[in-house]
């Protein structure tokens, strides 16, 4: 009987400690502003996005959204240059593609979302797209990496070129803030 509750205990602890594991919670600030991220990750086919602002109005809410996908990482920066912390939360989904989810704080007073343009709508920077993307922010400038692939579906391998695009927040209609690509270029690797 002994060794049933001492196998049954540690299989709890062990399937408790795989799940928090997966779990993504992450504070981050700019001097006395920032965001609580936070999701469950759960599943691939349904998770709740907790973004909690730190440091802002009080009126300004926690919002929650569901998304399909689980969060991965997430980074903070002024992309759009007004003096305000502003933070983009990478999202893989189940098909393994990452994409990205990103508030604007407008004076710590209200959160906007940032809008993210859908990569198959352009049909140069999709030319051989596949997914496999890297996504790194460095200095309020987003950067995309994904391997090329040839435009033949069957052929399963990429080719020897990187596809890297950079983005920058720019003003969109109504008080709104977009990514917009302004540099893209292709790398041969060995």
């Amino acid at each position: 009987m002994r060794y049933c509750i001492f196998f049954g205990l540690l299989f709890t602890s062990i399937l408790g400690w795989g799940q928090s594991l997966s779990k993504y919670d992450s504070t981050m600030k700019i001097g006395k502003s920032g965001y609580r991220i936070s999701c469950i990750n759960k599943s691939l086919d349904r998770n709740i996005l907790n973004i909690r602002p730190i440091g802002f109005k009080p009126e300004v809410r926690e919002v929650s959204l569901e998304l399909k996908g689980r969060v991965t990482s997430a980074e903070i920066d002024d992309l759009n240059m007004d003096g305000f912390p502003d933070i983009i939360i990478y999202i893989l989904d189940k098909d393994a593609r990452a994409t990205i989810l990103s508030v604007s704080s407008q004076a710590n007073e209200r959160l906007v979302p940032i809008y993210f343009p859908d990569i198959t709508n352009d049909m140069q920077l999709s030319k051989g797209y596949r997914g496999k993307d890297e996504f790194k922010l460095v200095e309020g400038i987003l950067f995309r990496k994904f391997p090329v692939f040839e435009s033949d579906t069957t052929i399963k391998v990429p080719t020897n070129k990187v596809r890297q695009i950079m983005y920058r927040v720019e003003q969109g209609e109504r008080d709104s803030w977009k990514f917009k690509s302004f540099k893209t270029f292709d790398m041969t690797i060995n």
